[in-house]
Order: structure tokens, then C-alpha cells, then sequence
């Protein structure tokens, strides 16, 4: 890879990469059965320069900012390259945000320009609040050809002429600017610097190296902080292929893996359980003396790995399974939210390891991953090369405020210094989750600050800790509260806890579920256990990285308080 400690910034990096690596294939994009688009290193630069062109001609120049809106695609790439090159600031904005959300974080931006697919412009533009927005330059991607594009142009007519100036940054110059996926009502926006992205682009693959040949399957959004980097700028700047698949149904990935050789990927532990559940579904429908054999070999992989992984004995042990990976699997990333220590024992049982970390939009990406050596199920790893951690206010079990200094901590938020210094307090990051840090320096989360319940009794209730209690039970989802928290009172305290059910379609609560619900209930102390539920009919609401946003859950359950039924355990 690239001595990234030489370069002053992204573009600067990136722009050798494109030279270096020119006939090396760095995208692939796949739809279904299809391949849309693969390109190497020299045609995605073909590619991005007349896009980069075009914009100087528009007036953007060093510092201004470009929006992206896109789902996981090659034109996010091309144009998030383009806006570097251009000595610009990214704005990777999450598609899956409603059109009036996108407006006030445009404006709070204030993004010179937008790069936007045609479905998300349209939506945009028949909200109540496009009328009054100061519309910068809009380039919209794969517009029907009659399309009434409202002053928009099209991305792909969008093409200057002549070579584009490259224009130099500074390491302690904004990189991008990224709201974090919990924003809601007041944006918050991340400022990360040029330094920030290389500082943690050279911790990550110093535990996980990329070279030519790896084959990344992105199938999280570009906007996402972790495929931003293990998606883009790590593959990128040691001359790998990102492979890009805009369909997310299980049976095209399953295919991706096996068509495309698949090195790594980076995935949400909600769809990691998913990948979980249907192996063992297949391992279950196996005749009995097939299945009996696969269990041993399990095992024996297990025994021979415990110390660390070794990818090529566990291929020759259980060829079948990674054969149905691609056969070139060395391990999955995974983070964004707590992941259930028995998923990762399942699948680094099969010899397919898979990094767990921990990390904030803050931060840039994570702040801790396991380095499998040795394999950790119960932790979510060590502090990456070049970030100290600390725990503030311990108590008597050592847990207390995660705090994290660094280089790749965020320069502030934008345009707001009061929640800046109260989120960077004399150079340390004060993250807001709760955790304690173990006698071999692993990490071990308890959960959210701002999620602790204090019992009248002086116990703090971390919800996370208990929902662990009840991982594995046949439920969609499930989320607890404290029930003050819910009604009369809007305050985290009180002895009394409820457990939130979401069932999946078609089910209905039966005995045999009530009664283990009640069985993990008992194994509880008393001042953990739950004492009532509440069935939910629709999904729970949910972060870009799929965290349950408790808040706007509890408020929906709130407006419905009369006509949910609680019953007691």
C-alpha cells in the first residue's frame, strides 16, 4: 500500500493510487444478476477528471462542499474522487433520510454544490420545503431521458473540457463533513480532517492489510463511516477492488461471494444474526450422518484454532462451507452496534473470523477492533494503533465514560463550538458510552450514557446489558425501558422495566415463547429483571447503522400508551 505517512491528504494519496494501480480493476458494480460497470484504476481517473473539470468550471473551488445522495454505487466513488481532486469537502448524506431531513442538512451544510440519484431529487423536490431552499448546482444520476429535472443537470452529461487543476490540501484541512446517524432535530456535523481519515486508514490496515488481487463486498451505503473507509479509501490506496452490489436480497449476495471471490466485507451485526440464522438453517435440513460429520469438523477446527485463526486449515476442514463463500473468505468487519457474542463464535467456529469493533462518527471510523489474537467473543477489541483510551469516573466494577484521544478524532462540530466543547474536553473524545477496560486492554461496552437507568435504590441498569439476556429467543425485535420512562414520568428511573417486542410477520405469542421469555427473565438479579411487555406492530425506528433509536420509539409508544396492553411476566 501506499506510505501514507508521506501524504498531506486524501486527493493526494488517492491520485497516486489511480497512476500506480492503473491497469489493476478497483470497481465492480453488480446488480442482481447483472454487472453494471467494471473499471481499473486508469478509467475510474478517465472517469472522475472530466467530472472534477466540470465543477471547477461550475466555481467550485478549495474548500467548497460537495453533497453526495446516492445508494451504494460506482458514481458515488467517481464523484466523491472528483471533489477531492477538485480540493473540495465531501458531505456523504444518508439516502435513506426523508426529503425534508435532506434540505435542512444541505442547508446547515451549505453544500455548493449536490450529486443526487434521480428518485431522491424528485422526492426532494415535492417537498413543501423545496420552494424556499437556496438550490446550489445539482447533478442528477440516471434521470429518465424526459425527465423535468427542476434546474437539475445530469450527472452523466456533466463533462468539462481539458485537465482539471489538481488542488493541494493540508492534513488539518476538512476532509468531509459527516452527520452522525443519530442526528434529529439539531444536525450534528462531524468535521474530519484530511489527517483524520489517513491516521485511520493506516491504524486499520496495519491489523488487516489490502494489496492487489482482495475483492471488498460493499453492500453497506458509501455514506456510511465504515464502508467510507474499508469500502473506498483503504482498498483504494493499496489497489484493491471494491465490489459494489445494489441489491441486498440474501440469494445475490450468497452469489457475489462465490462470481466475485470475495476477500472482506463490512456488515451490521443485524444482518451478520441474518447470515447467522440461515446457516443454521441449512446445516439443520443436512441428512443425520452429513450433519453429524459437519459438527465434528466444526469442532476439531475449533480446538485446532483457539489461539488464532488459521483461514487455510479451517478451508480444508470445512471446504464445503467456505466453498459457499467463494472459497477466498479471510473474515468479515462488523460494528455499528452491539454484536451477539455467540454470532461470533459461530462463525469464527466455521474458521471465518470476523473482526468486531467499536467506533463513532466522531472518531472517523473505530477506536477499537479485535485483532483475533487472541479471538474475543466478549469484547470488542483493543484500542487501534495510535488511539489512547481511558475510563472517566470508574466505579467500583471499573465501569465509567469511554474516552478516546487521537489523531482521528474530529477537528469540531460544524457551526456549533457549544456542543463541541462539551464533547471534546482537553483533547479527549467523551463518547457518551459506558464501558470498562479489562486486564488484557480489551474493551468490554456496558452501553449508552444517556440510555442508564438509575433505580431508586442507587443501581444503574445499563438496557443493553439486559437485551443481551434475551438474544436468541424467536423474536424480530426487542428493546427495553424503564416503564417511568414511558408513562407517567419522561425520566430513566424507577424500579420498573419493560421489555418491548417486535414479533416477525405472521407470528403471534404463545406459551412456549412467554414461558422462555420468562426462563432468561429469571436468571436475571432481581433489580435486572423485566416486570411487563409491550407487543409492537411495526418495525422499531433505526440508525443509517441500524441502532434502535429508543427515543423516537419510546415517543411512538408514548402516542399509543392507551391502546398498548401490558401484561405481567
Amino acid at each position: 500500500m501506499k506510505d501514507l505517512s508521506q501524504y498531506p491528504s486524501l486527493g493526494a494519496a488517492l491520485r497516486d493510487a489511480l497512476a500506480e494501480w492503473a491497469n489493476e480493476t478497483c470497481l465492480i458494480e453488480a446488480d442482481r444478476e447483472r454487472e453494471n460497470c467494471r473499471l481499473t484504476y486508469q478509467q475510474f481517473r478517465d472517469a472522475a477528471l472530466p467530472l472534477a473539470r466540470a465543477l471547477q468550471d461550475t466555481g467550485f473551488v478549495e474548500g467548497s462542499r460537495g453533497a453526495i445522495i446516492m445508494t451504494n454505487q460506482s458514481k458515488w466513488l467517481i464523484s466523491a474522487y472528483a471533489i477531492l481532486h477538485s480540493g473540495g469537502v465531501i458531505v456523504p448524506l444518508d439516502y435513506k433520510l426523508t426529503a425534508s431531513e435532506h434540505l435542512q442538512l444541505l442547508t446547515h451544510s451549505q453544500a455548493r454544490v449536490l450529486i443526487i440519484e434521480y428518485h431522491l431529487w424528485r422526492a426532494i423536490t415535492q417537498s413543501p420545503e423545496f420552494q424556499v431552499w437556496k438550490m446550489p448546482t445539482v447533478l442528477v444520476t440516471e434521470a429518465p431521458a424526459k425527465a423535468d429535472l427542476a434546474g437539475a443537470r445530469r450527472w452523466e452529461e456533466c463533462r468539462g473540457a481539458g485537465e482539471p487543476a489538481y488542488v493541494a490540501r493540508a492534513r488539518r484541512d476538512w476532509a468531509a463533513i459527516v452527520y452522525s446517524s443519530g442526528t434529529g432535530g439539531r444536525p450534528k456535523g462531524c468535521v474530519l480532517t484530511h489527517e483524520n481519515y489517513l491516521e485511520q486508514c493506516v491504524a486499520l490496515t496495519s491489523l488487516y492489510p489490502f494489496w492487489p488481487g482482495v475483492r471488498y463486498l460493499s453492500i453497506l451505503p458509501t455514506n456510511h463511516a465504515i464502508d467510507f473507509m474499508v469500502g473506498f479509501i483503504g482498498p483504494f490506496v493499496c489497489g484493491a477492488t471494491v465490489v459494489h452490489l445494489r441489491s441486498l436480497r440474501p440469494e445475490f449476495i450468497r452469489e457475489a461471494f462465490t462470481k466475485y471471490k470475495i476477500t472482506y466485507m463490512a456488515l451490521v451485526p443485524m444482518v451478520l444474526k441474518n447470515l447467522e440464522i440461515g446457516l443454521r438453517a441449512r446445516f439443520a435440513a443436512l441428512p443425520t450422518i452429513k450433519r453429524r460429520v459437519l459438527h465434528f469438523m466444526i469442532a476439531l477446527n475449533r480446538l485446532l484454532t483457539r489461539s488464532q485463526p488459521n483461514v487455510q486449515l479451517s478451508r480444508r476442514l470445512l471446504k464445503q462451507v467456505h466453498s459457499a463463500f467463494g472459497g477466498e473468505l479471510r473474515g468479515l468487519f462488523v460494528g455499528g452496534a452491539f454484536t451477539e457474542a455467540s454470532t461470533l463464535q459461530f462463525f469464527y467456529d466455521l474458521g471465518i473470523p470476523v473482526a468486531n469493533g467499536y467506533g463513532l462518527t466522531e472518531a472517523g471510523t473505530a477506536i477499537t477492533l479485535n485483532d483475533l489474537r487472541p479471538f474475543r467473543a466478549d469484547t470488542v477489541g483493543k484500542p487501534l494503533p495510535g488511539v489512547e483510551l481511558r475510563i472517566a469516573n470508574p466505579d467500583a466494577e471499573g465501569v465509567g465514560e469511554v474516552t478516546v484521544r487521537s489523531k482521528m478524532i474530529m477537528s469540531h462540530y460544524l457551526d456549533d463550538p457549544e456542543l463541541t466543547d462539551e464533547t471534546i474536553v482537553n483533547g479527549w473524545l467523551m463518547t457518551g458510552d459506558l464501558g470498562r477496560v479489562d486486564s488484557s486492554g480489551h474493551l468490554q461496552l456496558s452501553g449508552r450514557k444517556k440510555n442508564m437507568i438509575v433505580t431508586e435504590g442507587g443501581k444503574n441498569i445499563y438496557p443493553e446489558d439486559i437485551e443481551n439476556s434475551f438474544e436468541g429467543l424467536p423474536l424480530k425485535e426487542f428493546c427495553i425501558f424503564a416503564a417511568n420512562y414511558l408513562w407517567p414520568q419522561r425520566v430513566m428511573s424507577g424500579e420498573q422495566l419493560v421489555l418491548a417486542i417486535h414479533l416477525e410477520p405472521g407470528k403471534t405469542i404463545n406459551d412456549e415463547l412467554l414461558q422462555q421469555i420468562a426462563e432468561r427473565n429469571r436468571r436475571l438479579p432481581d433489580f435486572k429483571r423485566v416486570h411487563g411487555y409491550i407487543f409492537w406492530e411495526s418495525d422499531f425506528p433505526r440508525t443509517a447503522s441500524l441502532k434502535i433509536k429508543r427515543n423516537i420509539l419510546a415517543e411512538q409508544i408514548r402516542e399509543q400508551i392507551e391502546r398498548a396492553a401490558i401484561q405481567a411476566l
